[in-house]
């Protein structure tokens, strides 16, 4: 774990973050990344311009602050689109529709890039396992296959943007090194978001898909089996009577079990 990249949260930097994780090294600095900002809001003062210097619409436009970044330190999409094709790398929304995503299959993916309220982290696969680099995190957290599907659905109904990431990254010691020695997980994700959101259709279909036979990548046997039994237990349709246990004690219960180690 101690070779993958991973900035921790100074700031609102979080673009920053979100970028050298994604890239696996110091690539960029907020100073760059700036300047990518600059050179967005003068191409977008130019497009503006050719409607007219003395329109009321350009005047109003150079009164607004910059909507590529702030005094924070927070970046727009369109900067992180413009860093990433500086690496040949493309930024393609998660719900588009693109033939190259299948969001049935988001293993098959390398990277997501995600964001809420002006926070960006990075979700990526090195080696063949999958890892959170959300710089407020202390350190990376590995995501299994089977439950990636349903992160990623749980970041959906949360309200989160996702991106996938398209292209060559740059070569890093981690992706060689985790393909040897995959890292071994210590802690289950935890499972209270599907309880308090069991009836969204998004949550349901991941929590589908989790339990489909097809998975890749390295999973211990016994993290699959613990999780992918708390995902059927959540899936079940239980009928209420006197006589039996209370539903949501019983589904916390297990997915309690789930989770020890």
């Amino acid at each position: 774990m101690e070779t993958i990249f991973h900035e921790k949260q100074e700031g609102s930097l979080c673009a920053q973050h979100c970028l050298n994780s994604l890239l696996q090294g110091p690539y960029f600095t907020a100073v760059e990344l700036s300047g990518l900002a600059q050179k967005l809001d003068e191409e977008e003062r130019q497009r503006m311009a050719e409607c007219g210097e003395e329109s009321e619409e350009y005047r109003k436009f150079l009164q607004q602050p910059s909507g590529n970044m702030d005094d924070s330190g927070y970046f727009s999409v369109q900067v992180i689109s413009s860093a990433l094709q500086v690496w040949g790398l493309e930024l393609v929304p998660y719900n588009s529709t693109d033939e190259r995503i299948n969001v049935n299959e988001p293993y098959n993916m390398k990277a997501f890039i995600c964001n809420y309220k002006d926070h960006w982290f990075t979700i990526r696969k090195i080696g063949n396992q999958w890892f959170n680099l959300n710089s407020l995190l202390a350190k990376p957290e590995l995501i299994s296959d089977t439950y990636l599907a349903l992160f990623l659905a749980q970041l959906k109904n949360d309200g989160y943007s996702i991106f996938v990431v398209f292209g060559e990254f740059p070569e890093c010691s981690a992706d060689e090194i985790l393909k040897n020695n995959p890292v071994r997980p210590t802690l289950r994700p935890s499972l209270q978001t599907v309880i308090s959101n069991e009836n969204d259709p998004d949550i349901q279909a991941a929590l589908q898909l989790s339990l489909t036979e097809k998975q890749s990548g390295y999973t211990p046997e016994t993290e699959d089996q613990a999780l992918q039994e708390a995902l059927r237990l959540s899936l079940q349709n239980f009928n209420s009577s006197p006589e039996e246990d209370d539903d949501e004690a019983l589904l916390k219960k297990a997915i309690n079990m789930s989770l020890q180690c």
